[in-house]
């Protein structure tokens, strides 16, 4: 394009004319012995016998000879005084406008820059189209490999125990791209004896489980023992090339987990369900991934059903300081957030044996840390009580707190070298059956976009109800001033199931703390249809505000939604809990063997 607009530039642009009377000399009206005067002389000056030059021979051929020939003709002559063309009235011609040079492809310069502009503005174009085309059509809108999504389609099931969800999640495709170099052979033997207490080996067999570790894809075994160097803070036993995979993998993690557990949720059941189980595992390794902490950390230990995970995200806490500190009857990570600040520091000091200044960064940590509060409330629009088959709406108010007073912030994750922000996940499930209803992603960071959420959703449930505008405003003004306090809207639809009781939980949780969830207790009494269409019966309660005796029912409620607390529990103890929720051991058993079978 350059050379072309050099060449234009310094081109002239002068148009030559046919102007028979010109190229004779004469004026125009001469008459005919003035003509073949004019011819005559010419003729002695350029014709070929007279001048040997062979300009003038082209010369003459093409101007002299078809200029008399034009003012000879009485047709030709007739039309160049009438149109101004020997030839009579001339069409609109079209050409393409480019140098002469350009379309010479017997010389070599012509020819090769005519194909270097071809290849340039034709060929290059068509490349990188083929393949931008191509590489798109292997991922997904969230950059995820439409190959991982069907993997963990497959290895899904509703029966995934939490602690073999990391099994699953090596399986993308993008990890099994990373490259098993030779070099890769001994660091990794070394990474094995480092993390092997994690892989879940049995001790009793441990050589011919090791041996079938590594007979496992190369692939696999590096993107486990990887995982596994973030999950237990050895990433400084890598060499160069494999703390490149490292970070790699580390930064690919939160979208494949975000995947993971939409491909939980998904519906699976005739009703539309997803599964809960599945997506409480995805959700706890993304915390566990995040905060650099080992998953048997979160095996229930001294009372504490998170066990000692919650702790060690704290910064200069180990397990020991979490032993001392349980003597002082702190044995939860929630008691220690509750205690008052000169409480915590008198334990950090005097019993956990920590500096002050080490003290101070446990403080502004546990500030930085969100606490959630759910409400939520689910109803039949325009009527007193739902029955089976109603479009029910479920309304929840997300509200999140930190003791420093922001709402949006990033959490503290000194191990997890990339940009991570807070997300949560909103599941109305019930826990006896695995059933996930309703589930929703909800972010505090962006206000903007929350507040215009809410006011949308507010006025158009004030529309449907019949609220006059007076009402609508100030139900919108509410929904603002809220959203901007630190709480988010959350709604969604569902049909409501036959007739009976159902006890749900609405779990809140972080994807990037441990210790931070929430789950809040829903009780929803489903009418049987009347055929008149009159309703009557209880709406819902939730928690001690909807119902008052809830609080006696508490250690039941406990007892029953005990499955939730599945952090890497023992088999043993997950059997007491399918007797005491109900559930026939047949059917789980042949779940986890089904479970097992396609590990």
């Amino acid at each position: 394009m350059a050379v072309l607009i050099y060449y234009i530039k310094h081109t002239s642009h002068e148009v030559k004319v046919f102007e028979p009377f010109s190229i004779l000399g004469l004026e125009h009206g001469a008459s005919d012995s003035d003509i073949k005067k004019a011819y005559r002389r010419l003729s002695i000056q350029y014709h070929p016998d007279k001048n040997p030059d062979p300009e003038a021979h082209d010369y003459f051929v093409e101007y002299i000879s078809k200029a008399y020939q034009a003012l000879t003709d009485p047709v030709s002559r007739e039309n160049f005084e009438k149109y101004g063309h020997p030839d009579g009235r001339q069409g609109l011609q079209m050409g393409i406008a480019l140098p002469p040079f350009l379309l010479n492809i017997d010389g070599a310069s012509g020819g090769i820059l005519l194909l270097g502009i071809v290849g340039v503005c034709i060929l290059l174009p068509l490349v990188l189209a083929v393949i931008y085309l191509s590489r798109s059509a292997k991922y997904t809108g969230n950059y995820v490999m439409h190959q991982t999504l069907s993997a963990y389609y497959y290895f899904m099931k509703p029966s995934l125990a939490p602690s073999k969800v990391l099994g699953v999640f090596i399986k993308a495709a993008e990890f099994m791209e990373i490259p098993v170099r030779r070099s890769d052979g001994e660091p990794l033997q070394k990474l094995f004896m480092l993390v092997r207490s994690e892989l879940n080996l049995d001790l009793k067999n441990i050589r011919q489980e090791q041996a079938k570790f590594w007979k496992q894809h190369p692939a696999l075994v590096k993107a486990e023992l990887l995982i596994q160097a973030q999950l237990t803070r050895e990433s400084k036993a890598l060499t160069p090339a494999l703390l490149r995979d490292f970070r790699r993998m580390l930064e690919l993690s939160p979208r494949l987990l975000e995947e993971l557990v939409k491909m939980a949720l998904l519906p699976r059941t005739a009703q539309g369900h997803g599964w809960l189980r599945p997506a409480i595992g995805v959700v706890e390794l993304s915390q566990n991934i995040i905060q650099a902490v080992p998953l048997s950390a979160r095996k229930v230990a001294g009372g504490s059903s998170e066990g000692v995970a919650p702790f060690l995200q704290l910064p200069h806490f180990s397990e020991a300081i979490v032993k001392k500190i349980a003597r002082k009857k702190v044995r939860t990570f929630q008691e220690l957030r509750d205690m008052t600040l000169e409480d915590q520091v008198e334990l950090l000091t005097q019993v956990a044996g920590l500096s002050s200044t080490e003290t101070k960064d446990v403080e502004m940590v546990l500030e930085m840390m969100p606490s959630l509060t759910v409400d939520i409330t689910c109803e039949t629009e325009g009527e007193e009580g739902i029955q089976e088959g109603d479009i029910v709406t479920m309304h929840v108010w997300i509200t999140l707190k930190r003791g420093s007073g922001l709402v949006a912030a990033l959490p503290h994750a000194p191990y997890y070298p990339f940009f991570k922000e807070e997300n949560f996940w909103l599941l109305l499930a019930d826990p006896v059956s695995n059933d996930v209803w309703i589930s929703q992603k909800v972010s505090f960071m962006d206000e903007a976009v929350a507040i215009t959420a809410a006011s949308k959703a507010i006025q158009e449930l004030k529309e449907v109800s019949g609220a006059s505008l007076k009402e609508t405003n100030a139900a919108v003004r509410e929904a603002v001033e809220r959203v901007k306090s630190g709480s988010r809207l959350v709604m969604g639809k569902f049909q409501a199931p036959g007739e009976g009781n159902y006890n749900l939980t609405a779990f809140c949780l972080c994807d990037s703390w441990i210790g931070c969830d929430k789950k809040t207790n829903l009780k929803i009494k489903i009418l049987k249809r009347s055929r008149a269409g009159t309703r009557t019966g209880a709406l819902s309660e939730e928690g001690a505000g909807m119902e008052e005796g809830i609080e006696e029912e508490e250690q039941e409620e406990e007892d029953e939604y005990e499955d939730y607390e599945s952090e890497y529990s023992e088999d043993e103890e997950d059997e007491k809990d399918s007797k005491r929720n109900g559930v026939v051991p047949a059917a789980g058993a042949a779940a986890a063997a089904e479970s097992s079978d396609n590990e």
